[in-house]
């Protein structure tokens, strides 16, 4: 995630352990990997091996998503993984960042509970996709759903936050023709679940589905020297240049803030309505951005509930962000770009900068910079808080409901700006 950019400065758009489901999507037998060879070099991926290759990857990722669950793994039994061997297991090297995955799990679990987070359960299904097999490899993409239930220690917590996150698995036959795990990448644009440990790496930036038409641009310009503001009815004014947000604090509590919600005329309850409505089941009214190298749709989705609560478009060109609008046609930067979104949400005086991510409320906006190069790399929209914690639901990964403390305590390096809207 060091380069989410549209141009050189600019960026893109842009949360286990009882019971297991599974669901094994298609069964056929695929072809041989090497037709004519001896049958010990001729492994096939028939319907018993997919599902087992299903099961192993229900074994991963449950056992990452039990360390964050009651008291650490020291009171589980051992990983279900080990329960794998001979046709289809973990290599070696899996095996060894399987165990060192966990282990940080368990300090991510304890850092949490020292900010007043717990889970009480889990559990996580994962379900098998398309599966190709050629030579001695089979790669495989399977989809996680992976909910968490709050253990209440404030007694005000949301009930549960969850994901769903697909992951591209890669299995290698040995010599003797058994298929060992020997790796395991993200299939979304981002790695942003609570139970990863892998810190988001660089993805393409999301480009506008359609270029401007006549009636859509007002700003002839690609790269204005002055930016215009705009209030949330759409009226325009001269201002400033893009502004760099200040960063803000990550201690809390943070200092008293109270957002007055009656003051800017907006729903946000609409806003945190529709997060919650759409947080995995996207709009079909909007672009979906995330995956095969679209940019990710972190970005894209907070616009979206935004407008929902009463922000206006401002008609433009789609490179002057200081320009906002989109729907199912056309979309300006500003609406699915991290850097763009932020320019004109400052320019227009929609938000202002809060001095620290606990004083965020519903509908407030927080973004990240992971690698604290300057250029930010996700969104995510405030959709309720509890005793002074704000939780988070956002795309790339489709997350619902996580707390800005489990945020931190994953991404305790990174640079983060809130805004109030």
């Amino acid at each position: 995630m060091k380069s989410r950019r549209i141009s050189r400065t600019r960026r893109r758009a842009t949360i286990f352990g009882a019971a297991t489901a599974s669901v094994i999507a298609g069964v056929a037998m695929l072809p041989n990997w090497s037709a004519g060879a001896a049958v010990t070099d001729d492994p096939t991926v028939d319907a018993k091996t997919k599902a087992t290759f299903q099961r192993l990857a229900d074994a991963v990722f449950t056992d990452r998503t039990e360390a964050l669950v009651g008291g650490g793994r020291k009171d589980r039994n051992k990983p279900r993984t080990d329960g794998f061997s001979g046709d289809v297991r973990l290599s070696s090297g899996t095996a060894r960042s399987q165990d060192a995955a966990l282990s940080k799990l368990d300090r991510r679990r304890g850092e949490l509970a020292k900010l007043g987070e717990k889970y009480s359960k889990g559990s996580t299904t994962v379900t098998l996709g398309a599966t190709n097999v050629k030579g001695r490899k089979a790669k495989a993409v399977v989809t996680e759903t992976t909910t968490l239930t709050y253990q209440k220690v404030r007694g005000s917590e949301p009930g549960t936050t969850g994901f769903q996150a697909r992951h591209e698995l890669t299995f290698t036959a040995d010599r003797r023709g058994d298929w060992q795990l020997t790796g395991i990448t993200p299939a979304d644009e981002d790695n942003l679940a609570v139970n990863q440990t892998a810190t988001p790496e660089s993805v393409p930036a999301p480009t506008p589905s359609a270029v401007p038409s006549a009636s859509a641009s007002a700003a002839p310009s690609a790269a204005p020297s002055a930016s215009a503001s705009a209030s949330a009815s759409g009226s325009v004014k001269v201002s400033t240049t893009t502004p760099a947000a200040p960063k803000a604090a990550t201690a809390f509590p943070g200092p008293a803030n109270p957002k007055d919600f009656t003051a800017g005329g907006l729903d946000y309850k609409a806003m945190a309505d529709y997060a919650k409505r759409y947080w995995s089941d996207y709009n079909p009214a909007y672009p979906n951005f995330n995956g095969a190298g679209a940019g990710g749709d972190c970005t894209n989705f907070v616009s979206q509930a935004l407008k929902e609560g009463g922000w206006k478009h401002v008609p433009g060109y789609v490179y002057d962000y200081t320009r906002w609008f989109g729907n199912a046609e056309i979309q300006s930067h500003s609406f699915i770009g991290v850097n763009e979104w932020s320019w004109f949400a400052q320019n227009s005086k929609r938000t202002t900068s809060l001095a620290n991510v606990y004083q965020m409320d519903v509908g407030d906006v927080l973004q990240v910079d992971f690698d604290k190069d300057g250029s930010k790399d996700h969104t995510m929209i405030v959709t309720s808080r509890s005793k002074g914690v704000p939780y988070l639901t956002y795309h790339s990964t489709n997350t619902y409901s996580r707390s800005v403390s489990s945020i931190i305590a994953s991404y305790p390096n990174a640079s983060y700006y809130a805004y109030r809207t």
